[in-house]
């Protein structure tokens, strides 16, 4: 099965990724377009998943984009690297509990290349290290077709996180390459790729 693979240059707003990705979804499920891993950044944006609630938004000030992926809010901002995809489980194994599982070990990984060792945890979904969230993953599923994706902090401002409380925890909780004083971080889209595509095709 061929995964088309995208690399976006300039940021993304938010609601035009969310377009795209609704609309790519569509065209898998007709068979039209092949599955896709895209790998962008945002501005920075504030998202809200299904099981968010107004009591996490610290800063009344701040907009909130309300979104159909699963999870709470969450914030995405310049130097944090999305990895979106939409992969079609009805010709894989509909398990969706695998397939996040491939996606944690997926991003396990990648880390292990820059000398991160990380880990998964079964209670708060995503990627943690010493304790610390560095990685956040929403998924959606609709008639088996799975989308939406991951996030991985490197260089972001990390201070954002401040005006929420992400994915349900405390802002203190939030870790990110920079954070961890790793600074080369090279062939990082290649890595994902890779990673991804190998992993994502064993299931």
């Amino acid at each position: 099965m061929s995964i088309e693979i995208k690399i976006s240059k300039n940021r993304i707003p938010y609601k035009k990724a969310m377009f795209i990705l609704e609309k790519r979804v569509e065209d898998v499920k007709r068979g039209i377009k092949k599955e896709l891993i895209w790998i962008l950044e945002h501005p920075k944006t504030y998202t809200g998943g299904i099981r968010s609630s107004k009591d996490e938004i610290l800063d009344k000030k701040i907009k909130v984009i309300k979104t159909n992926r699963g999870g709470k809010i969450t914030l995405h901002n310049p130097g944090q690297k999305i990895i979106y995809f939409v992969i079609d489980l009805n010709k894989r194994k509909k398990d969706i509990r695998l397939f996040i599982k491939t996606l944690e070990e997926s991003i396990i990984e990648l880390l292990k290349k820059y000398n991160i060792n990380a880990n998964a945890d079964r209670k708060n979904i995503g990627i943690w290290v010493k304790n610390k969230k560095i990685s956040a993953i929403g998924v959606r599923v609709k008639r088996w077709i799975a989308y939406h994706g991951c996030s991985i902090n490197i260089s972001n401002n990390l201070a954002d996180y401040k005006k929420i409380v992400p994915c349900g925890l405390s802002n203190e909780m939030v870790t990110s390459f920079a954070s961890l004083k790793i600074k080369k971080v090279s062939n990082l889209n290649n890595n994902i790729k890779k990673i991804f595509v190998k992993n994502l095709s064993k299931i």
